[in-house]
This record gives C-alpha cells, structure tokens and sequence, in this order.
C-alpha cells in the first residue's frame, strides 16, 4: 500500500525548477536526478538543472559536445551511474526519433546512431532502462495519433558492444491504454507507471487526463494497479516527471491542459515517516506525558530508568521513546569508527585498537564540528545522530544538574533529535538543526 503526499517547501534546499511541463528528470547513480528541458509559456527550455540528494540541493549546470535541439516532451534516462540516455521529443515544428546520450561527468553530449528499423517519431513517450535495455512506450506520433507501442533499445551498454538497434515488443498481459504523457519509474522488481493523456472517444473534443499508477511486475510481465490508501492523489495530468528516491517516488510538475504545474508529491510506502502528513494534521507539540506513566516507567527501569526520565523532563519528551532507544559506545559502533578511521588513513597511528577508536572518533567529530548542512553527506548522517545522542547521554549523566544553557543552547532549546531512532526519520530540514545542536556538544 502506498499514500500520495504534497511535497512541502522544507523538504529541499536551493531553487527549484521553476514550472514546466515536458521536461526529463533522471536518476543518477544514488544522489543525483538531473532535470533538462521542458515547456513554460510557449518557451522551449534546454536548461539542465541537478538535485543532489547528499546536499538535498537544485542547481544549474552548463554542458557540452553534440548538444540536443531545444525540446519538449523527450524521454531520458540513466544509463548506469555515469551516463543519460534522451530520445525523440517535439522541438516546436517536427516530432523526433533521434537518440542522445550524455556523460555526467565530463557534461558531454554525443549523438547516438542507430541501426536498422526505427520507432515511429514520437514525443510524450517513456524510456526506462531495463537490465541492458531502454524501453520505450507510447507517446504521440506525427500528424496527432496517440500509441500503445513498446519498444527496446540495445547497444547501450559499451561493455556488450552491441550495435544500436530497436526492436518492437508485445508482451503478454493487460497492457494500459495508449497515452501519451505519461511516466514509467523502476522501482526494484516492478515499473511504475502514472498519470498522462488519451484521447476521451470519438465523441469527445478533448483529451482526457489521469492520475492512475499502473505497475508492470517484471517477473511476472504482468501490468496491475498499485493499491493506493489515501483519497487525495495528485490533480491529473500529463508531461509531469517522475523519479525514485529511496522507497520515494518524487512527482514534479506537468499540464492538465489548462495550467502548468509547479507543484511537487511524494509516492511513498504506507510505514514511511511523511505518510503520516496525507492521513493526519501534524502536531506542533507533542501530547504531554502523563506523571503516573513517568513514574510506573522509572519503577520499571531503576536507576536507568530514573536518569532517563530526569532527560525527558528537561527535554520534552516521551518516557516510552527513550527507553526503546539503544544507544551503542563508539568501540561499538561500526558505521561510526569506520568513517573516523578512514579520515586518519595515512596519519601515524598507534597500534593499538583503543587509541586508533579514540582517534577516529576525535577525526570525526572535528570534521562533523567544521561540517556545514551543504557538505554534510547523507551516509553521515546515521552515525552523526547516534554520536549526537551519545554525547547528549554522557553529558547529561554526568551532570545531573544540567540544563539547556549548560550546553551553550539558549534556555528555552531543547534537544530535538535525542528521541529519534533512525536517520530516515529526520526531515530534510532538520539536517542544520542537528547539526547545530551536535556542534555545541563537542567541545
């Protein structure tokens, strides 16, 4: 079961694409996803525009070589870690068929040739790479017609030196109906696809918009729809792009006919943390604990148990939430020596297993204290929120008489984070709050 939920202004740093309909947006490697081209207000757009998922930040960048026509409604995706492949598209007079593929490192295009029979010129269609192939499905063809086709692309891979080739594929199953506009995101053993536009019938003068998620399961090759448990989906539309983040899918922008969107939505598993926001309003404050629950948790716990409950009181917390948490030494904590260790590799170190944990974890967090949220990276921040839990406990025991300004925070400051139990409960937002609170713990 999955939940739509609108994707709020805090869940990202920098600027983000402004509205467009017909763009392309790629996952690359695990922390990137690279938006080019689209359509605003009749202008065709060939900007390319980066969300770094390790700084969760939207910024521009210029490329090189064989540069794509200005275009809109082209497909893309990534090819491996490295590469983006884009094809077909509407540059304002003419459908496309041609095949680009850029490399991200060098920012470099190259214009593929390709061999052999070709796919209809097509724009508002899909490409999704599949192990060694692009599949490509639907879209709308010269003089109007929207296809149900699907299509694979090989050669792709230089490892397979295969010669670029296209090859038309009819699969078995209750394929979705032809569209175009539309999207196809892999999401592990399935594809996702959602949303676009059809013709509404014979009768009809207008064309008819979804907001359906159809998954093609690639065991079985059969298409199903993806159960939904929220009554609030995305408005439908068509030209929107679709990516996975994680166990997300991030949904931005698109064209209902009328208006273009700016907006941005998560397609998220029914445990994750922000389904919560699609099914009930958030609290700013959360319930108070009652003082029988305190004491029957102290009595359970003893002299732990007393300590914990003296930090939830001056912390705001609930007794329950910090009696689950476990809350590792640094010698035992994997995660967290292995990133000091490897910031004092080449350094001269004792040879002696306490002294090297001891100076891996002084390497750590004194690169943690010259960190900022932008240079921050998202595999620190599990070990970042353990060490700043162990170090508000260690603190905090002891001194019993500590309060919030005995560690440099402001009176009314709390520390925030000392409940969570993973990183992926934090917020995009929270990164600089955490790590200003860590820095005044580390002395």
């Amino acid at each position: 079961m999955h939940n739509w939920v609108r994707a709020s202004s805090s869940d990202f740093a920098g600027t983000p694409p402004q509205p467009r309909s017909g763009h392309t947006a790629v996952n690359v490697g695990k922390s990137m996803v690279v938006v080019f081209g689209g359509l605003v207000d009749k202008k065709f757009l060939n900007d390319i525009i980066v969300y770094d998922i390790d700084i969760w930040q939207w910024s521009e960048l210029t490329s090189f070589g064989d540069l794509p026509t200005p275009r809109d409604f082209s497909a893309a995706a990534a090819i491996g870690n490295q590469k983006i492949v884009l094809c077909g598209g509407w540059d304002g007079k003419k459908w496309l068929s041609d095949v680009y593929v850029m490399d991200t490192m060098s920012l470099e295009w190259m214009e593929l040739s390709v061999s052999g029979s070709l796919p209809p010129p097509r724009c508002g269609h899909t490409a999704t790479m599949v192990e060694k192939r692009l599949l490509v499905f639907g879209g709308r063809g010269g003089g109007g017609p929207i296809m149900g086709d699907l299509w694979a692309l090989k050669g792709l891979i230089d490892e397979e030196r295969e010669t670029p080739g296209w090859t038309q594929l009819k699969l078995p199953g209750q394929a979705p109906s032809a569209r175009c506009g539309h999207t196809v995101t892999s999401g592990g053993h399935y594809l996702l696809l959602f949303g676009g536009h059809g013709t509404g019938g014979w009768l009809s003068r207008y064309d008819v918009y979804y907001n359906d998620a159809i998954i093609l399961d690639r065991v079985t090759a059969q298409w199903k729809r993806l159960p939904i448990s929220n009554d609030e989906p995305p408005p439908p539309r068509a030209y929107h792009t679709m990516t996975s983040i994680g166990a997300r899918l991030l949904l931005i922008g698109g064209f209902d006919g009328k208006s273009t969107f700016g907006d941005l939505w998560w397609l998220v598993p029914e445990d994750d943390p922000i389904a919560k926001r699609s099914s009930a309003p958030q609290l700013r404050n959360p319930p108070e604990t009652k003082e029988s629950e305190g004491e029957l948790n102290t009595q359970e716990g003893g002299q732990e148990g007393s300590t914990i409950v003296g930090l939830q009181k001056k912390m705001g917390i609930s007794v329950p939430s910090i009696l689950r948490l476990q809350i590792p030494e640094e010698s035992e904590d994997q995660e967290f020596v292995e990133l000091g260790t490897r910031l004092i590799e080449g350094d001269d170190v004792v040879d002696n297993g306490a002294s090297m944990i001891q100076m891996a974890a002084e390497a750590l967090r004194q690169h943690w204290k010259e960190s900022t949220p932008e240079t921050l990276q998202l595999k620190e921040l599990s070990a970042l929120l353990r060490d700043y839990q162990r170090l508000v406990t260690r603190k905090y025991t002891a001194q019993n008489s500590l309060t919030s300004a005995d560690f440099g925070l402001p009176v009314k400051k709390t520390f925030t984070f000392y409940h969570i139990k993973r990183s992926s409960e934090l917020r995009i937002d929270d990164t600089p709050k955490l790590l200003e609170e860590y820095k005044t713990l580390v002395i």
